[in-house]
């Protein structure tokens, strides 16, 4: 509560001491909250703590060249079902905030503040409410331009932990340099980045643990007319690894990130292909978070790259990335290595197959393995190939068309095929049993005057494996551009138990603010935003969402 006043008092200040300037207070409001409900048709029982919140305020003071802003968060009684509760359960108060100098050279923040370093791939603080993660780090970020083609970035601080900060200290520097415009090439774009990112956590006492742990990468972006590529490279210091909180030995182990990309786009088609492989990558602030479901403590950004999919059928089978080293006699993995490709291509207008309106295709394959390697669990040593044959975790290829038939009615068609490592989806050993599933959408949408429209979506997935087959829909009307409402199922059925799955609620917009109310049941597993994953369990409830912007 000191912490809050203090802060509050600041902003106040600031701004009554420049009453004569030109000002301005924004921010937003955000509340989330459940009531949850015991239901035995999906073997749920209710928490003693039924009523859960989580709620965000966020203010924020302009003046010139001078900003501040306060963050204040309230878990009351306890947090939504599947985030840390542990860690953010029935406490509230601030949880970030930052004073920063902007000008058009220098850019300075004191306090917590969100960065990232090239693709984040070593270094990314950001917050996402919907998953639980906010990595902010409270320190220092000072962004200089020390030339109209040379930028330079330096963070001190430590990670945001809930309402705590992490036990290690983050300390990095990067650097971008347009290298075309420093040596005035106009005929292609050349992009230089280099980034140095460091761990420093107390030993305490153990003389085989590295007090410092550090990455270092570089990347290369060109652009020349119609096409682009890039390529990332980062290797990590080594450092012990961890299983169930617990330090596996004293061995040390260095990691290695390898990300490549390239593509061509014109009026009409697009193509994109990306490589990445990562050996031992994960990286976190304290050691001792190593492998914690909520994902918290995460230095770098390690987003799974597949295509994120819209549907509830097709949000079953996601995967989640492996970057992780565990030798163990239950489950030996060292990273993953694998590819993503999209192709774009629109129809024209007036042909046989782009008809009046045209028609948009999308196509997206993508292909994950875990790295081909040779374990020794008695010495705890590992081999791995740079490619190799490992095992499959995921492939999943996908087909999607969407074609307007007139100035009311359109379409989306979609056909996925997708095998996962079961491992992934229950967040178990790898390597045992794989699921393979079909799955078709048909989506179609009628618009009406004044902002009325009605959409229907119908999904099927086949599968002999897993939970056997399932089938949904969804029915959404929109009144108008303020006021929607929706239905939903979905129906588990062909496995020893049938579910349904069932949905209904509605929004309400105006100006700034919106509310929405949803009743149901939550089908656990998965949930990726982004291609970063949590679990969350199975449950029923009803739930609201109220954000205001001002």
């Amino acid at each position: 509560m000191k912490k809050s006043l203090f802060l509050i008092t600041i902003l106040f200040q600031i701004y009554f001491i420049n009453a004569q300037e030109t000002g301005y207070f924004y921010g937003g409001l955000e509340s989330n909250s459940q009531w949850l409900q015991t239901d035995e048709g999906i073997n749920f029982l209710a928490p003693e703590d039924q009523f859960r919140a989580n709620n965000y305020i966020l203010m924020n003071y302009n003046l010139g060249k001078f900003t501040a802003g306060v963050q204040y968060e309230s878990y009351l009684p306890s947090a939504l079902l599947g985030y840390d509760d542990s860690t953010y359960g029935n406490q509230n108060d601030v949880a970030t905030y930052y004073f920063n100098y902007k000008d058009e050279t220098l850019d300075i923040t004191g306090g917590y503040f969100y960065e990232q370093f090239g693709s984040g791939l070593i270094l990314r603080s950001w917050e996402d409410r919907q998953l639980g993660l906010n990595n902010a780090l409270k320190g220092i970020n000072v962004k200089f331009n020390a030339t109209k083609d040379l930028g330079i970035k330096a963070v001190f601080g430590q990670q945001r932990n809930g309402f705590e900060v992490s036990e290690g200290t983050i300390q990095g520097i990067d650097a971008d340099l347009s290298l075309s415009g420093a040596l005035n090439i106009e005929s292609v774009d050349i992009q230089l980045g280099g980034s140095y990112v460091a761990r420093n956590q107390d030993t305490n006492g153990n003389e085989a643990l590295p007090t410092t742990v550090a990455a270092y990468g570089g990347r290369l972006d060109l652009i020349f007319n119609n096409f682009y590529a890039g390529v990332e490279a980062i290797v990590k210091d080594p450092d012990v690894i961890l299983n169930e909180g617990q330090i596996s030995s004293n061995k040390l182990y260095d990691g290695t990130a390898l990300q490549v990309n390239a593509g061509y786009a014109k009026k009409g088609l697009g193509i994109n292909a990306t490589f990445r492989r990562l050996e031992n990558f994960s990286f976190y602030a304290d050691r001792y978070a190593e492998g914690n479901i909520y994902n918290q403590q995460v230095i770098n950004y390690v987003p799974g790259l597949t295509k994120q999919q819209d549907y509830l059928l097709t949000n079953i089978y996601v995967y989640n990335p492996q970057p992780r080293l565990i030798i163990e006699s239950f489950d030996q993995r060292s990273g993953e290595v694998g590819t993503q490709f999209d192709l774009f291509y629109s129809f024209k207008k007036g042909t046989s197959l782009g008809g009046k309106y045209g028609t948009k295709l999308a196509m997206n394959f993508s292909y994950w393995g875990g790295l081909d390697s040779e374990y020794n669990i008695e010495n705890r040593w590992y081999k791995a190939k740079f490619i190799g044959n490992g095992h499959q975790l995921f492939r999943d290829i996908n087909f999607e068309v969407k074609k307007k038939w007139s100035k009311e009615w359109s379409s989306v068609f979609t056909y996925q095929n997708v095998l996962v490592d079961k491992g992934i989806v229950e967040g178990g050993p790898l390597g045992h049993s794989s699921i393979l599933a079909n799955i078709g959408v048909i989506e179609t949408t009628k618009r009406f005057d004044n902002g009325k429209a009605a959409r229907f979506v119908a999904q099927h997935l086949w599968s002999k494996d897993d939970r056997k087959n399932w089938v949904a829909g969804v029915f959404e009307y929109n009144f108008s551009t303020r006021l929607a409402v929706y239905a939903a199922d979905n129906w588990n059925y062909g496995g020893t138990n049938e579910t349904h799955y069932y949905s209904v609620g509605g929004s309400y917009s105006k100006g700034n603010t919106r509310l929405g109310l949803n009743y149901g049941r939550q089908r656990g597993g998965l949930i990726c935003v982004g291609g970063v994953c949590r679990f969350v369990p199975e449950n029923t409830g009803l739930s609201a969402n109220l954000t205001v912007a001002f």
